[in-house]
C-alpha cells in the first residue's frame, strides 16, 4: 500500500497545474514544497528503482497474484521515472557529477521525458489509486 501512496503523492507534485485547476488555494502549499521537490524526487526515484528490484525478486507472485504483481511493477516504473524527472538536478549534481558520459545520457533522457511529465503524473495518480485498491482487494 505504501508504494501506491508514495506514487500518488509524487504524481501530485509532478502535475501541479492539475491540482491548481481543481483547488486554487493549493498554490501556497505547492510553493512550500517546491524547495524540497528535488529531494523528494531523488528519494522516490531510488525508492521506485528498489520497487522494480523488489518486483523482480518476487517474480513468483505472477502465479499467485498476477494483477497485484503487474500493478506493483507498473507503479514502480512510473514512480522511478517521475522521481528522476523531479530530482534530475540533484541526481545530476550528486550522482552523475563525476561521469560526463552518464551526465550527457541523463540529459538526453530528461529531454525525451520532459514533455510527458504531465501525462505520466496523471497515469501515476490512477495507477497509485489502483495499487491501493488492489492491495485491499488481494491481501
Amino acid at each position: 500500500m505504501i508504494f501506491g501512496i508514495t506514487l500518488i503523492l509524487l504524481s501530485i507534485i509532478a502535475v501541479p497545474s492539475l491540482l491548481l485547476s481543481k483547488k486554487p488555494d493549493a498554490k501556497e502549499l505547492l510553493e512550500k514544497i517546491e524547495p524540497y521537490q528535488g529531494w523528494i524526487g531523488l528519494v522516490l526515484c531510488f525508492y521506485g528503482v528498489w520497487g522494480i528490484v523488489f518486483s523482480i525478486l518476487n517474480l513468483g507472485w505472477i502465479t499467485s497474484f498476477p494483477i497485484w504483481w503487474a500493478s506493483l511493477l507498473a507503479g514502480n516504473i512510473i514512480q522511478s521515472i517521475l522521481g528522476f524527472m523531479l530530482g534530475f538536478s540533484l541526481i545530476n549534481k550528486y550522482v552523475l557529477s563525476k561521469n560526463e558520459a552518464a551526465k550527457e545520457k541523463a540529459m538526453v533522457l530528461r529531454e525525451k521525458l520532459a514533455p510527458k511529465q504531465g501525462k505520466l503524473g496523471i497515469i501515476g495518480l490512477f495507477v497509485g489509486a489502483w495499487m491501493i485498491v488492489a492491495n485491499i482487494l488481494f491481501f
